[in-house]
This record gives structure tokens, C-alpha cells and sequence, in this order.
């Protein structure tokens, strides 16, 4: 059965570890990568197993680093997107590097996951919307997202190029072979 009723997001804190981690741990979820995958570096990489990027992310969490949005259905977490500050993920995640924008200035939209029984309900494109607010709410001055093109055969999770534009991001490069670079403007 579909979870069902108001669909509303929360910052993941650490009052929502337990919603976090019952969404990643839920059939389909995330358990596999903890969302670390751009954020880990140095140990943290090389200890990649479930465990350890549980643990990682949980530190992070505890101690108030920024990590991401969690979609509810009613009461219910069915949805996730990793929002935060570009600086708290690892070089290689990409985009544009302008020499005068401030640390905390650009804020990155790295990726998403939305339970099978939640998907085709616009989830994704409501996650996108409250990451806008959010991000301009703690002082982004703009939104980058790393989006691919439909027929894309890996990275789909960073989303899709025409759900970006449609809400208003501007294309700006590529990221390698596959990911576009779009930004929004927060200050619009």
C-alpha cells in the first residue's frame, strides 16, 4: 500500500536519524552507500563497506553538518535528497568553480531516492522545490545540480536534465561524459 497524505520535508537533524535511517535501510533503499559516496575521502573512503558509511554519515549528522532533505508522506520518510554546502562533499562531485564566490555560497543537489510505492507521485520535483527554499534559507547564493539525460545507463540517481530545467535551473557544462552542470540563481 502506497503511503498517502501531506508531503512535507524536514532537514535531516539528528531528532530524524532514526526516519533517515529506516528510509535507507527500508526494500530499495540506499543501505549500499549512505549517501558518502561524494562526501567520503581519505579513511572514510577506503573504509567503504555499509557500516562504515553509516557511521560516517551519522557522525556528520550528530554534529551538525548539513547532508540533506527527507520527504515525508504523511508521517511517513519516502524520499530523500542530498542537499548541502558543495564544500562538505569531496572534489570530483564537479561544477563551475567562480573565483568570487564565498565558502557556503553554492549549495549542492547531489542526489535523490524516492521508495518504489512513493514514485509517480511528483516527489522528485517537490524534493527539488523545498531544496531551492532550503538552500536559500541557510544563506545559498545558488543551487547546483548534476543531472543526466534520460538514456543515461548510471548516475540517474543525481536526476534528470528536463525535471531541472522545467523548474527553472540553467545549464552551465558537463561533468564528465555523462552529468550536466545546472545552477539556479537563489537570490531570484
Amino acid at each position: 500500500m502506497a503511503p498517502s497524505g501531506r508531503f512535507t520535508t524536514h532537514e535531516v537533524d539528528a531528532e530524524r536519524w532514526r526516519d533517515f535511517a529506516r528510509l535507507f535501510e527500508s526494500q530499495g533503499g540506499p543501505k549500499y552507500c549512505w549517501c558518502m559516496v561524494w562526501r567520503a575521502e581519505g579513511a572514510e573512503a577506503r573504509l567503504a563497506d555499509n557500516a562504515h558509511r553509516k557511521a560516517a554519515m551519522h557522525r556528520r549528522v550528530k554534529q551538525g553538518t548539513p547532508v540533506g532533505l527527507l520527504g515525508y508522506l504523511g508521517d511517513e520518510p519516502v524520499a530523500w535528497c542530498s542537499i548541502a554546502p558543495r564544500e562538505t562533499y569531496r572534489k570530483g562531485l564537479g561544477g563551475l568553480e567562480a573565483p568570487d564566490e564565498a565558502p557556503g555560497g553554492v549549495w549542492s543537489l547531489a542526489c535523490f531516492f524516492v521508495t518504489r510505492e512513493a514514485r509517480g507521485q511528483g516527489v522528485s520535483r517537490r524534493l527539488i522545490k523545498a531544496a531551492i527554499t532550503h538552500a536559500r534559507k541557510r544563506g545559498g547564493k545558488v543551487l547546483e545540480a548534476y543531472p543526466v539525460d534520460p538514456d543515461s545507463p548510471s548516475y540517474r540517481f543525481m536526476g534528470f536534465v528536463e525535471t531541472f530545467e522545467q523548474l527553472g535551473f540553467q545549464d552551465v557544462g558537463r561533468e564528465g561524459s555523462r552529468r550536466h552542470v545546472y545552477r539556479y540563481d537563489l537570490s531570484a
